[in-house]
């Protein structure tokens, strides 16, 4: 986070916000833009408002918000049959049903998603930028997962996985993919390592092959491995931990 000082005297909206923990500069334009942000009492819809950190007084929901000091970085082994956003208005289980009431009150927002049905490694943090950073397209992150499909596969649909497959009228970017063992011919397991995070990703490429998926993990996250958390706890990241991400 920059240092606030006289040369650093005004911030875009969507950069304050994401200094104050709201979430990502792409959903701190969200919040914008829903009209749930006042500048000195008075709504403000337009994303190239600065504010001057200084003076101006800005509301988020009628609460007030300020930067935050010291970020907060978590690790949540997340457990499926729940979705990866701070509420929903459909009633559905949220992670933040997971979250100990100590980083509730720090508001940390996921990095990234998982979707309902798949469960492992989920980061949450306070720091607007670094979570920017690594949901950016370009940032190319290993994501590992570990699959478990009904029935085996041979190795030729293994290699067509791992060069790539057309998804949405693109090919999905080559990766790692490899077999970890068998269930008497009823399950496999395989090993999934991408650098992309489009939806239902890897669900989609067994589909594409002919298999189904009745299992999916989240292993790891670059360097950053889930380890031993179990379904729905969560942590702080260790100083490691913290040193790899700031490197990615």
């Amino acid at each position: 986070m920059p240092n606030i000082t006289k040369e650093s005297f005004n911030l875009r909206i969507n950069k304050y916000l994401a200094m104050c923990g709201i979430g990502s500069r792409r959903a701190c334009e969200k919040v914008v833009l829903g009209g749930r942000v006042k500048i000195n009492d008075s709504v403000v819809l337009n994303l190239a408002t600065e504010i001057d950190v200084s003076k101006d007084k800005v509301m988020v929901d009628s609460k007030r918000i300020q930067p935050i000091l010291k970020h907060l970085y978590v690790m949540m082994h997340k457990p499926k049959g729940c979705i990866t956003t701070m509420s929903d208005e459909k009633g559905r289980k949220t992670v933040v049903d997971y979250l100990p009431s100590k980083f509730k009150l720090k508001r940390v927002f996921p990095i990234g998603r998982l979707d309902f049905e798949t469960e492992g490694l989920l980061l949450l943090t306070t720091d607007g930028s670094i979570a920017n950073k690594l949901m950016h397209p370009s940032s190319s992150i290993p994501k590992t997962y570990v699959a478990k499909i009904e029935g085996d596969i041979l190795e030729s649909e293994l290699e067509k996985l791992r060069s790539g497959i057309m998804m949405d009228g693109e090919k999905t970017k080559p990766c790692k993919v490899r077999r970890l063992d068998s269930f008497d011919e009823k399950l496999s397991r395989i090993e999934v390592v991408i650098t992309e995070g489009r939806n239902r990703q890897v669900r989609r490429m067994f589909e594409f092959v002919g298999k189904t998926v009745v299992f999916l993990k989240r292993t790891a996250i670059g360097d950053i491995k889930l380890g031993g958390l179990s379904r729905g706890e969560c942590r702080e990241l260790k100083i490691k931990e913290l040193d790899i991400l700031r490197k990615m």
